[in-house]
C-alpha cells in the first residue's frame, strides 16, 4: 500500500536530515539531487524542518548569489547538547558536543583502586557535570531558547567494560571489574533526568567508531580485537554489532588458546588468550627480550613497547619481541576467523594504533600461514579514542531517533 502523506513527509524529512548530517550543510538543489524528490518536495520539507527548530540557513552557496536555491541549509547544532563516557577501571574521559558533533567541552580523571564506591562515582558524576556546564548543557539556557529546551544535554553514552544485558540494556555484574561501574549508570540519570543515559559495552563502541569513521568504512562484516589495558573483540556482521545471547560475544579474552599456562575460568580470564596480549603479558614478553619504553600520558605500557620496538629498525631483540607478538595476535585472529570468516581483522586500542600497519602486516603474514581463509588485517587509526567516538556516535544516534521523529510519534 502507498504511505499515507504524512507518512511520506515524515520519511522525506528523516531523509533529509540525514544527509545534512552526513554531507554537511547542503542547497535545496543538493537535497532535490541527494533524494531524487520533486522541487516542490524539497521546498516544503526545508520549510517544515525550517520551522521545527531543526534546520536553518547557514549560509549561500558559492556558484549562486540569487535565488532561495542559493541558500545552504544546516542542522541547528545546539538543538541539542550530547555527552560521551569512555569509563576504565582506572579513571574516566568526558566529552560534550553539539548534535553535529562539534566538541563543546571535554574532561577526565583518575579514580585509583583504592577510592571506594561511592567516592569514585561521585568524582565520576561530577567530572560529567563539570563538563556540561563549561559546554553551556546544564544551568538556565539563554531566555530565546528557553522554551524551546535548546542547548540542554539531551543524550549521554557511556563505554564501559563488561556484559551488557541484551534485553534491558544494562551494565551486568562482572567479576573483577569495580562496582562504581554499575552505580555509575544509575547515578547519572538520578543526577541529569532530563537527559537519556545509554551505555554499550567499550569493544562494541570502539568497532562502531572504526566502521563510521576508521579504518573499517569501507567494510560491513569485521571483527575489532581490543588491544589496551585489556583484551576483548567486537564483532560487526553485514552491518550490524552482534552482541550474543547474555550480551557475551566478543569476550575473547577467555578464549582456550596454545601458549599460556593453564585454562580460563568462569571468573577469571587468566589462561585465556588475554594471558598472551593483554597489557602485562606484552610487557612480560617485552622484558624477556630486553625491550623498555616510557609511556606518554595515560596509555598502556605494552603501546609504548610496541612503538620503541618499532622505531628501532636493526634491532634484533626488538625484531623478535615483535615476531612473538605477532604470532600470538594471529592465534586470536585465526580462531576468530575460522568461527566467523569475517574477511578483516582491525587491530584496535592503543597497541594496535601503536603498532600501525607493519604491526597488522607481520600479523596478516602469520595469519595466512595458519588459516585456509583470507583474511585482512588492519591498524586501527582512533586507537584508544574510539571508545569515546563510538560513545558519541550512539548519543548522536539516540538523539537523532527522537528529534527528527514525526511530531506526532515524540
Amino acid at each position: 500500500m502507498p504511505a499515507s502523506p504524512s507518512t511520506a513527509r515524515a520519511i522525506n524529512d528523516r531523509l533529509a536530515l540525514r544527509l545534512l548530517q552526513q554531507e554537511g550543510p547542503l542547497t535545496a538543489t543538493r537535497l532535490k539531487q541527494l533524494t531524487g524528490l520533486s522541487r516542490p518536495t524539497v521546498a516544503d520539507l526545508v520549510e517544515r524542518l525550517t520551522a521545527s527548530g531543526l534546520v536553518t540557513v547557514v549560509g549561500e552557496s558559492g556558484e549562486q548569489r540569487r535565488g532561495p536555491n542559493a541558500r545552504v541549509y544546516g542542522i541547528v547544532a545546539d538543538r541539542a547538547h550530547l555527552a560521551a563516557l569512555d569509563v576504565r577501571t582506572e579513571g574516566v574521559s568526558v566529552v560534550v558536543s553539539d548534535l553535529v558533533g562539534r566538541v563543546l567541552a571535554e574532561a577526565s580523571a583518575p579514580i585509583g583502586e583504592d577510592a571506594g564506591t561511592g567516592p569514585a562515582v561521585e568524582r565520576a558524576v561530577a567530572l560529567v557535570e563539570r563538563a556540561a556546564k563549561e559546554a553551556g548543557s546544564l544551568g538556565a539556557p539563554p531566555p530565546r531558547d528557553r522554551d524551546r529546551g535548546w542547548g540542554r544535554l539531551h543524550t549521554v553514552g557511556i563505554g564501559a567494560p563488561g556484559l551488557i544485558d541484551p534485553a534491558s540494556g544494562e551494565l551486568r555484574d562482572s567479576t573483577g571489574l569495580p562496582e562504581w561501574h554499575r552505580r555509575l549508570v544509575a547515578a547519572l540519570q538520578e543526577r541529569l533526568p532530563e537527559a537519556r543515559v545509554l551505555v554499550e559495552n567499550e569493544t562494541n563502541l570502539a568497532a562502531l567508531a572504526e566502521q563510521r569513521d576508521g579504518v573499517a568504512r569501507d567494510r560491513d562484516t569485521f571483527v575489532l580485537l581490543w588491544l589496551g589495558h585489556g583484551t576483548g573483540a567486537a564483532v560487526v556482521l553485514d552491518g550490524a554489532l552482534r552482541r550474543g545471547a547474555s550480551g557475551g560475544t566478543g569476550e575473547i579474552g577467555f578464549l582456550p588458546v596454545p601458549g599460556t599456562a593453564g585454562l580460563p575460568s568462569a571468573t577469571d580470564c587468566g589462561g585465556g588468550f588475554h594471558s598472551l596480549v593483554g597489557s602485562a603479558a606484552i610487557a612480560e614478553l617485552a622484558a624477556e627480550h630486553g625491550v623498555s619504553a616510557r609511556p606518554e600520558g595515560h596509555e598502556p605500557y605494552a603501546a609504548a613497547l610496541v612503538r620503541q620496538a618499532l622505531a628501532s629498525p636493526g634491532s634484533a631483540a626488538a625484531d623478535a619481541f615483535l615476531g612473538v607478538l605477532a604470532d600470538r595476535l594471529a592465534i586470536g585472529a585465526a580462531s576468530v576467523s575460522a568461527v566467523l570468516d569475517p574477511g578483516c581483522v582491525v587491530l584496535g586500542g592503543e597497541v594496535g594504533q601503536a603498532g600501525g600497519e607493519a604491526l597488522a602486516a607481520r600479523v596478516g603474514r602469520r595469519l595466512a600461514g595458519i588459516s585456509p581463509l583470507p583474511t585482512e588485517v588492519r591498524a586501527s587509526t582512533l586507537g584508544g579514542g574510539a571508545v569515546l567516538r563510538g560513545a558519541l556516535l550512539t548519543a548522536r544516534d539516540g538523539a537523532q531517533d527522537e528529534l527528527f521523529a514525526p511530531p506526532s510519534s515524540r
